[in-house]
């Protein structure tokens, strides 16, 4: 299940660019902030104490690694990750840039999956509305369409792949720790971002609070 749900999250994000505006979809928008609230719960709750419970205190300065490798990856990626994207280019030429930011990030987020079933969970629950959002720019880009889905047959393999990776190369197991530490930082700046930008001006409706608190909730108690 951890190579053929991502598969699935990138293809649901795809029909869901096809038939409604992700970006001004109210239903869409919830969608997104549950995903945050969840990512965020399931990665403080399981992944962060995993890691410090290897007893080694380098994998804060990992974390924060994560989280400044977010930052310098949206250069590229220009916020995709947490649901809209700012991106300024040339009318049909293929975004490298984001290619390469979204596989990367995408990559390192399979890693750490076999870990827990939750947090394969959220990372899918996260990807379908990054899916449609990236969908929808790659069809408003004027690049062809074969090459609208090459990228996206690329970006859906990178997680697999992580998880393959991770699975089947015991020389990596001695470096898990460290390597899911990036990943939390990865996922704190990622779902933290979706929280505060949940709504303008930084303040919550009633409804996207109430998603929100389901998020974590559900994460707590499965």
């Amino acid at each position: 299940m951890i190579y053929f749900l991502p598969l699935l999250a990138v293809f649901l994000g795809y029909l869901i660019a096809l038939f409604i505006k992700p970006g001004s979809s109210i239903g869409f928008k919830l969608l997104l902030a549950f995903s945050g609230a969840y990512l965020l719960s399931v990665t403080v709750f399981e992944l962060l104490p995993e890691v410090y419970e290897t007893g080694d205190n380098k994998v804060g300065i990992f974390i924060m690694i994560g989280l400044l490798l977010q930052i310098i990856l949206e250069f590229g990626s220009k916020g995709v990750e947490h649901g809209h994207i700012h991106h300024e280019g040339n009318k049909g030429a293929f975004p490298f840039a984001l290619l390469i930011s979204l596989c990367i990030h995408a990559f390192l987020e399979g890693f750490p999956l076999n870990t827990s079933e939750h947090l394969l969970h959220g990372v899918v629950i996260h990807k379908i509305p990054v899916a449609a959002i990236l969908s929808t720019f790659l069809l408003q880009s004027g690049i062809s369409k074969a090459k609208v889905f090459l990228f996206l047959g690329l970006f859906a393999l990178m997680t697999p792949l992580g998880s393959w990776i991770q699975l089947n190369n015991g020389s990596i197991t001695q470096y898990s720790a460290y390597i899911h530490a990036i990943v939390i930082g990865i996922f704190l700046h990622v779902s933290t971002t979706i929280l505060f930008e949940a709504s303008k001006n930084h303040k919550f409706n009633a409804s996207k609070l109430a998603v929100i608190i389901f998020g974590i909730l559900l994460a707590y108690f499965l």
